[in-house]
Order: structure tokens, then C-alpha cells, then sequence
């Protein structure tokens, strides 16, 4: 659904509005301020204001996230940049693939209809929240243990997880899936019943995240992989999870 010029306007500016507000709070720097707004403003264009609705709450929500317990994150030096604010890195690996899905559903929406285009997009943001909030509350735990070997690890060590941060990825992931549903049936969106996208959805995210545990482990430690490169893969597999049930649910083509 590409929005009228009139809506597509109010759209972006408050986009824009959003984004500067974001770095005014210390949330995200100058550069990934405008890199949001840019990607925010398509996003908005192309697929309407649900989907951005559902980009900015986890934006907050991954804010308040990483504010909690800073002090306690910036003496064991593991907080997100110096103050709690997150650069242009991390913006592109949590903003790139669901601007993509929204590019090719508008352009090919033989290929990825409004419907699947809903599924996918909330599982992208499912991982994203499920994964901040895993890192951000999990590392206050205080012990971890390697997803692959259970061994103890230092918290905040790649790959590592404990019972706390699982626990908060469901959270995220669930909450993510909850605000999706209602968004989309607000704004007569494509319309799923509350089991399946839910349940999908949370199921993509969650699931996702112990890739991106995984992918930490063996490859972003071994330095084969960037933290937003890490993010990156988690992300895709998040969709390519929901795209699996999606399809298993007859949803798409």
C-alpha cells in the first residue's frame, strides 16, 4: 500500500520529527539519526504507518532497554556506545531487511503480498526486540553460560546466555508480535487471526535470537563477523523462520 502524497508527507515528517528527537535524546547519534529517518521515511511511503508505527515502539523500547541499570552496564564495560546511544551500525543491521521486505513487496507484490509482507516484517522487528532485550536485561545476570558448550562465561561474553535474558527475548519477541497484531487490526491492515501471527511471530523472534547467540559464538568471536554483521544474519533468519510458518500456515503464495 504506497500512501497518497498527502499522507506520504505527514509520513515523513514525522519521520523526520521522530529521528531528531531520538538523537536529541541521546538514543541514536547524528548519523544514524538521518540513516533512520531516510529508511523510516520509505518504509512509511511504501507500506504505511503500522509498519512504522511497529519501527519506532521498538526503537523506544530498545532505548528504555538500554538506559536500564547504564551504570551498572558502564562499570563492567558492556553498555551500548558511551552514554547509551547506538551509531549507524546498528541502525543498518536492524533497519536494512525490513525496508527491503517493504521495497519488494511494493514493487513485486505478486512475489511478497501484503499479507506475508505483515508476517515477515513483524518477525524482522520480533528478533530485534527479543535480541536487545536479552543483551541489555541479560547482562545484568551477572553469570552466563555458552549456548553451545553450558560452560560459565563472563555476562555480555558473545554467545552467552542465561535464564534472565532468555526470558526477557521472549518478553520482547511476544510483546513485538502483540503490538504488531494490534497495529495491523487498528489500521485494518492485512488481518491474521491472533494465534497465528502472535504465536508466529514470537516464535520467529525467540528463535532467531538463539541463532544470533550462536552466530555470536562461532563466528562474530572468531572475528569472521561484525556485531551488526551478527545482527544482520540474526535478522534474516528471523524471517526466513516466519516465512517457514508462514508458508506451513498457508499464508502467501
Amino acid at each position: 500500500m504506497v500512501l497518497s502524497w498527502e499522507y506520504a508527507a505527514v509520513g515523513v515528517a514525522a519521520t523526520g520529527l521522530l529521528a531528531a528527537a531520538a538523537v536529541a535524546a541521546g538514543a541514536l547519534t547524528r548519523p544514524a539519526g538521518a540513516l533512520a529517518a531516510v529508511f523510516g521515511s520509505v518504509i512509511v511511503i511504501l507500506a504505511g504507518f503500522p509498519y512504522l508505527a511497529l519501527l519506532i515502539l521498538f526503537v523506544a523500547a530498545s532505548s528504555l532497554a538500554t538506559r536500564y541499570g547504564f551504570q551498572e552496564k558502564k562499570r563492567r564495560a558492556v553498555q551500548e556506545g558511551s552514554a547509551g546511544e547506538r551509531g549507524v551500525d546498528n541502525v543498518l543491521a536492524h533497519i536494512v531487511l525490513p525496508t527491503a521486505l517493504v521495497v519488494v513487496s511494493a514493487s513485486a507484490p505478486a512475489v511478497l503480498p501484503s499479507a506475508l509482507l505483515a508476517f515477515l516484517y513483524a518477525g524482522a522487528i520480533s528478533f530485534g526486540a527479543a535480541d536487545t532485550f536479552a543483551s541489555e536485561f541479560g547482562v545484568l545476570a551477572g553469570r552466563a553460560r555458552s549456548i553451545l558448550t553450558f560452560k560459565p562465561v563472563p555476562a555480555g561474553t558473545n554467545g552467552g546466555i542465561s535464564l534472565l535474558g532468555e526470558l526477557w527475548a521472549f518478553v520482547g519477541a511476544a510483546t513485538t508480535a502483540t503490538v504488531g497484531f494490534l497495529l495491523f487490526d487498528a489500521f485494518a491492515a492485512p488481518r491474521f487471526s491472533v494465534l497465528l501471527l502472535i504465536a508466529g511471530v514470537t516464535a520467529a523472534g525467540f528463535l532467531a535470537c538463539q541463532v544470533d547467540s550462536v552466530l555470536g559464538e562461532t563466528l562474530e568471536n572468531r572475528g569472521y563477523l561484525s556485531k551488526g554483521g551478527t545482527n544482520l544474519l540474526g535478522m534474516l533468519s528471523a524471517v526466513l523462520i516466519a516465512l517457514a510458518l508462514a508458508r506451513g500456515a498457508g499464508v502467501g503464495p
